[in-house]
Formats: structure tokens, sequence, C-alpha cells
């Protein structure tokens, strides 16, 4: 019998779908969405093509007691929809402050799966963070609409390096203050 580790991260509702930790069970989803190139070019650290075993190694680090980074499943499945549609992430940064992270597999893109998830992610605060910022590529201009559209504030351009695209990329950064 094998037992899983609970998170302690709490289940946030998003309206149309939960953001609940991550399960083993997952890995499949993960590991299908994630090794889609138009996801992985869109995020910093998503290798493409996907090395086996990723999404079973991003599973067990969130799960791990120690972890600097709390992530949640997109899951719409207790309303009739896909147990999982994304990923979003928050990790712990200096001085009360977080980074939001977030991916929607395509086949939920243009839906307002992402606004959703951010707006609710940073209702519930769990992190209790006073700021928070997120970076997105600048060839992205949907995921800059999410933030702007949740209330981010855009701070200035940086560049980030993307694995997926084995470059630095051109970012924008935006940040939200919750006081």
């Amino acid at each position: 019998m094998k037992f899983e580790h609970i998170s302690s991260q709490p289940v946030i509702d998003a309206g149309r779908f939960m953001l609940r930790p991550l399960r083993g069970a997952d890995a499949g989803l993960i590991e299908m969405y994630a090794g889609d190139e138009r996801v992985a070019w869109r995020t910093t650290t998503i290798p493409h093509p996907l090395p086996p075993g990723v999404a079973e190694a991003l599973i067990a680090r969130s799960n791990d007691p120690i972890h600097s980074e709390d992530v949640w499943a997109m899951d719409a499945s207790a309303f009739g929809g896909s147990a999982l549609m994304g990923l979003i992430s928050l990790e712990r940064l200096e001085m009360n402050q977080s980074e939001i992270g977030y991916w929607v597999a395509p086949a939920f893109w243009n839906a307002g799966i992402a606004s959703a998830a951010v707006e609710a992610l940073v209702s519930a605060n769990p992190h209790r963070a006073r700021t928070i910022f997120a970076s997105v590529f600048q060839d992205n201009p949907a995921s800059a609409r999410v933030l702007i559209n949740c209330g981010f504030a855009y701070l200035g351009d940086a560049e980030s390096f993307s694995v997926a695209r084995h470059a630095k990329v051109p970012t924008w950064t935006y940040s939200k203050k919750l006081d």
C-alpha cells in the first residue's frame, strides 16, 4: 500500500474550479500538458522535450514538508471539467514577498482560467505576502494581460533564461502590493 503526503497548502475556490495541492495522480496530465512546446516556451523552467520523471519530481518537491514554492493544480473536476487544466505557484521570497507563476494547457486557453486562478490565489494570499511579483516573456502578451487585469502594475523590462529555448528571453516584470 502506498500513502501520499497530505499537503498543508489550502484548497482555494476559484469560482469555476479549485486550486488544490498536487497529487501523484496528476503526473500524467502534467507530463502531457507541460510536454507541449507551446507551454514550455512560455515558462522559464519547463524543458522541451520534457525528460521522463519531471512531473513526478515536481510533485515530490511540492509535497516535501520543506519547500520554498507552493504549487496548485487548477482542478475543475468538481464542476464536470478536467482534473488538471494548468498549474499555478507561489514562491517565497525575502521580506514578506512572493513570486507567482502559472501555465494553462492550450486546450483551456482564452477561457479566463489563468485570470481566475491568479485572482483567487492573490485574494487568498496563503503566504501573507505584502507584495507579489510576476514576470512574463514579452512575446506572451496574453499573460501580461492576465496580470494587468488582476491589478498588477508594470515595473520594467528584464530578461530570464528559458530552459526550453536555451536562451535569455526579454521579460516584463509586474508587482502587486497587498496591504
